[in-house]
């Protein structure tokens, strides 16, 4: 990650809050393109208990938030000085939503038997929750950031496409 609003700076120090405003999303994206990446690897091994499949999801979400915290303290704060519980809190805080952005994607695997979803339709129902909040997280971080409209466009065009991505992956790796 970038320096930004919460994020160190290469010296240490963190940066003020308007050079980097849509920090507090930028996990949200990253955490809805890691779960639709985890539901189309799941997804090649067959029919993958849905059960699995959310503890899959909210497990790796937890692990790459743990990942994303470590990387953050280690990388330049601590390089610099001790941990502070204020700011090992406030990194925390600010990489949960990598966390969050796995949830739409469990709940979806979770309800699909209540909407008459089977196994695999269940995938492609959690699949395209976790694009479109990928989607939905990038233009929410760009709007924070102050961006115009072109902008937010922009942001959501090269989101769908990134998860198309992941989509077009699903059908290669099930032929």
């Amino acid at each position: 990650m970038t320096a930004g609003a919460g994020h160190p700076a290469p010296d240490g120090a963190a940066e003020p809050a308007e050079h980097g405003a849509h920090a507090d999303y930028t996990g949200g994206v990253y955490g809805s393109m890691l779960a639709a990446s985890v539901i189309v690897g799941a997804g090649t091994l067959g029919a993958f208990p849905r059960l699995e499949l959310v503890l899959l999801l909210l497990l790796t979400g937890v692990v790459f938030w743990i990942a994303h915290v470590h990387a953050q303290l280690f990388g330049a704060r601590l390089a610099q000085r001790g941990p502070d519980r204020g700011v090992v809190l406030r990194v925390c805080r600010e990489e949960w939503t990598i966390v969050k952005a796995a949830v739409p994607p469990a709940v979806a695997v979770g309800v699909g038997p209540v909407l008459g979803l089977g196994v695999q339709a269940g995938q492609w129902f959690a699949l395209s929750v976790a694009v479109t909040g990928q989607v939905g997280w990038s233009v929410a971080a760009a709007r924070q950031a102050g961006a115009g409209r072109r902008m937010l466009l922009l942001s959501a065009v090269v989101n769908l496409v990134l998860g198309l991505v992941i989509l077009s992956c699903k059908l290669w790796l099930k032929r």
